[in-house]
């Protein structure tokens, strides 16, 4: 076989397609392997450049090849689309991924370990749970209005309604005792879960130091923490600040020609879970900075904000400024310095 340089693997459940090219670009590989192949293919093969899509289980694949000794880069999908000729299939695929990973300007996912894995997993898992929790709670609460049976706004207060199914009332239907019970049984199962992956996630939080670091900045607690540490394995993938905020989705859409530039509501771009948990963050510490209880630079910062425009504009602006902290926190390893400009003090 010709020596190959950079092979192009399209993953999948079953069946993988490789595209491998020589130093000069010369296509010398085209094919398909099976699953259980993968592994003795690569394992006999002189070390080369590997790229593969940013997918389901990319990161394991990269993990097992660069134990062979090769170099392998993770790409966006949405990255690899522009190099993809006519009509998509695997084979087109794989060609197009080997294209995109010897771009010098690409930009490429670092590779995750198990246990950053097994974190963002506990915050999956969270995320699916409460989202489950709301349904059910939102069904509660519509059913029993039916019978106008109705309680204050908010989580803890669907506990009235299940304390209401263990009450002896003639009046209330048994059907409808029935159909309520097994919601509510399924709601309480739903939150003892949540609070079981709370906890797992505090004791990951705590045994990572950069996690730890992050924590001291306003608007980040634990869950946000150990998402930006698990998330973020190698910071220096991004020049500066800016940059990553924007990787978040928390700068202005452009749509901007002519010299005339055209901003308007951010972008919304990378990712989704972790730009709402800086929202959500920013949000709880705004109401603190509002208050006049908090008194830093970022707080007076907010403050001035808060006089010219609306709350909610200010909190996705006070998220992009702690995503920026957060960069310098794990690009420098330094500890948060609420003084004058947020970042100072080396970590201990």
């Amino acid at each position: 076989m010709p020596e190959i340089a950079t092979i192009g693997l399209d993953i999948a459940k079953n069946v993988f397609q490789l595209h491998g090219v020589d130093r000069s670009g010369k296509i010398v590989l085209r094919r398909a392997l099976r699953r259980s192949q993968v592994p003795g293919f690569f394992s006999t093969l002189p070390p080369c450049l590997v790229g593969m899509e940013a997918c389901a289980t990319a990161h394991h694949w990269a993990r097992t090849l660069m134990a062979f000794g090769h170099e392998v880069r993770l790409i966006p999908p949405a990255y690899v689309k522009p190099y993809l000729r006519r009509q998509k299939n695997d084979a087109a695929d794989a060609a197009a991924i080997c294209e995109a990973v010897t771009r010098p300007s690409m930009r490429f996912v670092p590779v995750k370990s198990p246990q950053q894995q097994s974190t963002l997993m506990l915050h999956g898992a969270r995320d699916l749970l409460i989202g489950q929790r709301t349904a059910l709670i939102n069904a509660l609460r519509g059913h029993f209005a039916e019978l106008g049976i109705v309680v204050a706004q908010g989580a803890r207060n669907t506990r009235q309604l299940i304390a209401f199914l263990h009450e002896a009332n003639p009046d209330f239907p048994a059907p409808a005792r029935t159909a309520l019970q097994s919601l509510a049984t399924m709601l309480v199962e739903i939150e003892a879960q949540i609070a079981k992956l709370d906890k797992a996630i505090l004791a990951a939080h705590r045994s990572d130091p950069v996690s730890t670091r992050l924590a001291g900045i306003p608007g980040i607690g634990p869950i946000v923490a150990s998402c930006l540490a698990a998330s973020v394995p190698d910071p220096s993938l991004f020049q500066g600040s800016r940059e990553f905020a924007a990787y978040l989705g928390l700068v202005p859409r452009q749509h901007s020609t002519g010299g005339k530039a055209r901003l308007g509501s951010i972008s919304k771009m990378g990712n989704r879970h972790l730009r709402k948990l800086l929202v959500v963050g920013a949000h709880a510490a705004l109401y603190s900075m509002k208050s006049g209880k908090t008194r830093t630079a970022m707080a007076d910062w907010a403050r001035s904000l808060l006089a010219k425009k609306p709350f909610k504009v200010v909190a996705v602006a006070l998220a992009n400024k702690i995503a920026r902290i957060a960069w310098a926190v794990m690009a420098r390893s330094t500890a948060y310095e609420p003084g004058t400009n947020g970042v100072a003090a080396p970590a201990a």
